[in-house]
């Protein structure tokens, strides 16, 4: 798909009005194709085409209507180009495909829009993210007097094959995780609304060090705690469901795993003189999973504890903490404990091995939630 909003700024003219009867019928795209030499050059390489087609007749050769063209491109998360020839046969291709699939019954009208809207979802922000993390400072000249231009198509002509290859070969992995994970489900209704332990990670006073700190400063701090957050999670066992700045959602199947990812967290970031204090608040039951996302009430529990929790601290609701001591990761009592250890001892025989230790709290109101009874959870050495 062809993106381009290069012609905004003063120089820019506001576009046509569209003559087509319905403007909800546009194809989203590209506002306004840019007709900058070096962009279109870029765009035929990327894309391996040519433009040749105006949104209708897009549509008209890959045999689908334009209503449905429209949707599928919107979802997709581009801009309306009017009548302009912006479309290309790979844009024609992909069109057909997506549509190929619904009149073959494979996918409904509305699972294909989904399909479209979360695929441009994810790699509009990877795309993103590689122009201003990564061809930045590639592009910078290497020799006085040469342009950024003269370094940029040479380059993304030597990277594009192999960043392609590896976006394929990820996705790949974890499209086999993923349906890994959903087989494995217990029933068809699990596959849909699973139990999972959901946590939220939090940078303590992160809104100060907002007043406090460079834009540039604030921005690599973010990048580093994104970062190890997200190379614990997934080290671990986890899955990182999203970034939010200051803060991380993750899952994990069963609660040990993600026990051990809070703590971890926690560990890490405390021995990170460059880091403020993390608190991390942990809920698990039922979440309905979304485009990647997670959702419902367990996802709000684990967010309301994290908002409450004391800086460099763990709290989990009733339900993990029971589930902890279900799996033995944790005494059901620290007095128990102790009794069993002792009666252990006496006896010659193995003593219980619990990797962590849990303490009621308070029963506290939180908001929407009601009354919780939250838990504190640390580890344990014996």
């Amino acid at each position: 798909m062809t993106v381009d909003d290069s012609t905004s700024g003063e120089d820019a003219q506001p576009p046509e009005p569209s003559p087509h009867p319905n403007p909800h019928h546009v194809v989203d795209h590209t506002a306004e194709p840019s007709d900058d030499p070096l962009a279109i050059r870029l765009e035929q390489l990327i894309l391996g085409a040519d433009r040749r087609y105006t949104a209708f007749q897009a549509a008209r050769t890959a045999g689908v209507s334009m209503d449905l063209a429209s949707r599928f491109w919107r979802a997709m998360g581009f801009a309306d180009i009017g009548q302009a020839k912006a479309l290309t046969e790979a844009d024609v291709l992909a069109l057909r495909r997506l549509a190929g699939l619904v009149e073959a019954g494979l996918l409904s009208e509305p699972m294909a829009i989904q399909v479209a809207r979360s695929t441009g979802q994810t790699t509009a922000r990877l795309a993103e993210w590689q122009i201003d993390s990564f061809l930045e400072g590639l592009t910078e000249p290497p020799e006085p007097g040469m342009t950024r231009t003269e370094v940029t198509y040479p380059l993304v002509e030597l990277l594009l094959p192999e960043l392609e290859e590896f976006l394929v070969y990820v996705w790949r992995r974890q499209l086999a995780a993923a349906t890994g994970r959903v087989v494995q489900a217990a029933d068809d209704d699990e596959m849909v609304d699973r139990r999972l332990a959901v946590g939220f990670a939090d940078l303590v006073g992160f809104t100060r060090l907002t007043r406090r700190l460079e834009e540039e400063e604030l921005g690599e701090l973010v990048e580093a705690f994104e970062t190890t957050a997200a190379d614990l999670v997934a080290a671990h066992g986890g899955r990182l469901i999203k970034t939010l700045g200051d803060e991380v959602l993750f899952a994990a199947d069963d609660a040990g795993t993600a026990a051990e990812i809070a703590l971890r967290l926690i560990e890490t970031m405390t021995h990170d003189e460059s880091m403020p204090a993390l608190r991390v608040g942990i809920a698990f039951g039922t979440v309905t999973t979304r485009m990647g996302d997670v959702f419902g009430t367990t996802v709000n529990l684990a967010s309301r504890l994290t908002s409450i929790a004391p800086k460099d601290t763990v709290l989990v609701d009733g339900a993990f903490a029971e589930e902890l001591i279900r799996t033995g990761d944790a005494p059901a009592s620290e007095a128990g404990a102790a009794e069993a250890a002792a009666k252990a001892e006496k006896e010659g025989a193995a003593l219980p091995s619990y990797r962590f230790g849990l303490q009621p709290m308070w029963q506290r109101p939180v908001r929407g939630l009601g009354v919780v009874e939250p838990w504190l959870m640390g580890r344990r050495n014996t």
